[in-house]
């Protein structure tokens, strides 16, 4: 009866150590993640409040977001770990070449939308994904009042000219305060 005991002691502490194992590098990945996305969003959010603090009107923040955001995001990769990747998409694209969904970013944003819809959403939704050897962590980026001078309704006709020539196949308009905007998504291959 003792060994009984002692071996069902030792099955519940092993499979305790195996569970909170599995939880500790999930967190690790998940925080990883996060630490990658807020490289990319704080060095972009802090050139374009730069850029909006100089110039209220937002065209100089257009123009950066226009000639610098690829490169800046092409810089924080570089950055990284071979292992890891940073990126911005949305569901409503302005630069279609560089941010373009796949099926997986799209359904993560069709259900931040729908929590938004359903008054369910809170910022701090970091959604975690892993698909094979792949976690990707997503961190929403919402409307704020700012965004509305390039991505509202009432745009100024600078910025629309801007707009329209640099991204002849924009998407990114007639956004309300408090919708989704996109994602910042970290990718990190298991290694």
């Amino acid at each position: 009866m003792k060994i009984n005991q002692v071996l069902l002691a030792t099955v519940l502490v092993t499979s305790a150590m195996v569970v909170a194992q599995a939880t500790t590098n999930t967190l690790s990945v998940k925080q990883e993640g996060i630490k990658y996305i807020k490289m990319l969003g704080g060095a972009l959010k802090t050139e374009l409040k730069a850029h909006m603090k100089a110039d209220k009107t937002g065209l100089s923040a257009a123009g950066f977001c226009a000639s610098k955001a690829t490169s800046i995001t092409k810089e924080v990769n570089s950055k990284l770990p071979k292992y890891a990747k940073v990126r911005r998409t949305a569901l409503k694209l302005r630069n279609d070449k560089n941010n373009a969904a796949d099926a997986l970013d799209t359904k993560v944003m069709k259900e931040y939308v729908a929590s938004i819809a359903a008054k369910t959403f809170t910022p701090k939704d970091i959604k975690v994904v892993t698909q094979g050897e792949v976690t990707r962590i997503y961190k929403p980026l919402i409307t704020a009042p700012v965004c509305l001078k390039c991505h509202g309704s009432n745009v100024s006709k600078e910025i629309k000219k801007l707009i329209n020539t640099t991204y002849p196949n924009d998407q990114a308009m007639h956004f309300k305060e408090g919708s989704l905007r996109g994602v910042i998504v970290s990718e990190i291959i298991k290694h």
